[in-house]
């Protein structure tokens, strides 16, 4: 009788549980049994990881073989198992010591040939392995620069199964023949990529940031996207079809400070899992953008699938942006059901398979034409809509959810002077990027001793206790909540847009004509005051 066990990591959502794979050979009739709750790929792995030994030149034992995965009540999916299960049956078979295995944590599938294929979710299967202790792990040699992003530990990368075995007996190290270079795809990184995983998703690199500029006039709705970009507001824009709310959003990821390094790890670990992460970039620095089309389900916009769900939109947004273009168009439903995710941060799916915890705490962008046709308001333009359907179509944005939208523009159509550049506003993207920085360092320095970074994420009774406006400043606000067009959340989000636009200032706390520009931005209601250079 034989016994060996070596460890990998099953993961649920982005979260991963440390398994250990057991290899028991029994004198019987020759078979192969897996038991621990594995789904069909995990199933057919027996017949990849038999191929794959033989091939190696490794002799596959003619016994009777159990292959256990403990903990036996958490459910495992997928083919990162194959080269723990390999491993534990030559180690059972006393091909490999058993002792070499035991605190070895392994990733990878198999091919039939014995090459090590990588797989999605490397990061957070590494990152599980390290919070349980372990401080080496075997993954497939394409994804070594992802693991090795986990600090202590250390990371072995393999390109056969035949390497391991040399590795782990101590025997030189054979040469593989590495996949052709001759301009084709590498196969290798097949299962890296799923089609359509990213929903338009991504880390933008300096050479793909859209700049400001290049949005010719608007004025009022650039101060508001340099508002929510300083303080992590939720933005929605209002307007006529081509005045430019599509440009503002995509400009708004540029606006945001790079990740902070934790940040990072949190985006590349969802971003893997999805199998969105960008080919050749291990780790994710800069904000994402996800722009779901307006037919997006309701799982793909916040999780979901068979059996265990999968990242949606909401999590590949994940300290980044999420726009909601044509957001009227959107099923109700699938619009409310962000509404959680909005005041959580994280979203929790439920499924037959499972639960799963997903981060998703992203800055929501919505635009919105005034009318289906799009030309209501505007003088001449000639709308054909009717006063129901105005009112029906306005009414697919819930007021809920409006409630949670901290800052809304109306985005007017651009002059002829402003198109052609006679009054064009020629700020960068680099530039106010600076200013969102230095307003944000004010914020963070405030909120030094506490889990909070943005102004867009504290609370509305820490604001009105531990930082208080300058005295009379709330008045009109006050006044509003008074008369039923500001709820507590609305007072509590003028609060957080005020804050930032002080930060953007310069002030200590908010005056009163940051409270009444906060005001302005939240109802959409001019107050009649300035900014008093609050913004440019």
């Amino acid at each position: 009788m034989g016994f060996a066990r070596t460890c990998s990591v099953a993961l649920v959502g982005v979260e991963g549980v440390v398994v250990e794979v057991q290899a028991d050979l029994e004198p019987g009739l020759a078979a192969f049994a897996l038991v621990g709750l594995p789904d069909k790929s995990l199933v057919e792995s027996r017949d990849r990881v038999r191929a794959a030994v033989v091939n190696s030149g490794g002799e596959w034992p003619q016994k009777k073989l159990t292959v256990g995965l403990s903990p036996a009540s958490v459910p495992k999916g997928g083919s990162g198992f194959d080269l723990a299960v390999a491993c534990a049956v030559l180690g059972a078979a006393e091909r490999i010591d058993p002792r070499q295995i035991a605190d070895l944590m392994m990733i990878g599938e198999l091919g039939l040939d014995g090459r090590v294929r990588p797989v999605r979710g490397i990061l957070p299967a590494v990152l599980a392995a390290a919070d349980a202790g372990y401080r080496q792990v075997v993954v497939p040699e394409r994804t070594v620069a992802e693991a090795s992003l986990v600090p202590d530990v250390s990371v072995l990368g393999v390109r056969t199964l035949r390497q391991l075995i040399a590795v782990l007996n101590d025997e030189p190290v054979p040469d593989e023949e590495e996949s052709p270079a001759d301009g084709r795809p590498d196969p290798m990184l097949a299962g890296l990529a799923v089609p359509g995983a990213g929903m338009g998703t991504g880390s933008l690199t300096a050479e793909r940031i859209p700049d400001l500029a290049d949005v010719a006039g608007q004025t009022k709705a650039r101060q508001a996207l340099e508002v929510a970009a300083a303080g992590r507001h939720h933005i929605f824009f209002k307007g006529p079809p081509g005045a430019g709310k599509t440009m503002l959003a995509e400009r708004l990821t540029g606006l945001l400070p790079p990740l902070t390094p934790q940040e990072s790890l949190e985006v590349t670990a969802v971003h893997s899992v999805a199998g969105a992460l960008p080919a050749g970039q291990p780790l994710i620095k800069r904000a994402p953008y996800c722009a779901p089309h307006h037919s997006a389900s309701m799982s793909s916009l916040v999780g979901g699938g068979s059996g265990l769900p999968r990242p949606g939109a909401v999590s590949l947004a994940h300290n980044g942006v999420l726009f909601l273009d044509e957001a009227p168009e959107f099923s109700g439903r699938v619009l409310d059901a962000l509404r959680q995710p909005l005041e959580s941060g994280h979203v929790v799916v439920a499924r037959s398979g499972g639960v799963m915890r997903l981060p998703a705490g992203f800055l929501l962008a919505l635009a919105a034409n005034p009318c289906p046709c799009g030309r209501h308001g505007l003088s001449g333009a000639g709308c054909d809509c009717s006063p129901q359907m105005v009112k029906r179509y306005r009414a697919r944005l819930s007021g809920p959810l409006l409630d949670r939208v901290d800052v809304t523009v109306t985005v007017e159509p651009v002059t002829r002077s402003e198109l052609v550049g006679l009054d064009a506003e020629t700020e960068t993207t680099a530039v106010v990027a600076a200013r969102v920085r230095d307003a944000r360092d004010r914020a963070a320095h405030r909120y030094a001793d506490t889990p909070w970074r943005t102004n867009g994420e504290v609370p509305g009774h820490e604001l009105r206790t531990r930082w208080q406006v300058a005295p009379g400043a709330l008045g009109d606000a006050e006044r509003d909540m008074e008369r039923g067009l500001l709820t507590a959340r609305g007072l509590d989000r003028v609060l957080r847009v005020a804050w930032t636009i002080a930060d953007l200032a310069g002030h200590d706390r908010p005056l009163e004509e940051d409270v009444g520009r906060a005001l302005e931005l939240r109802t959409g209601i001019a107050r009649g005051t300035a900014m008093a250079g609050c913004l440019p």
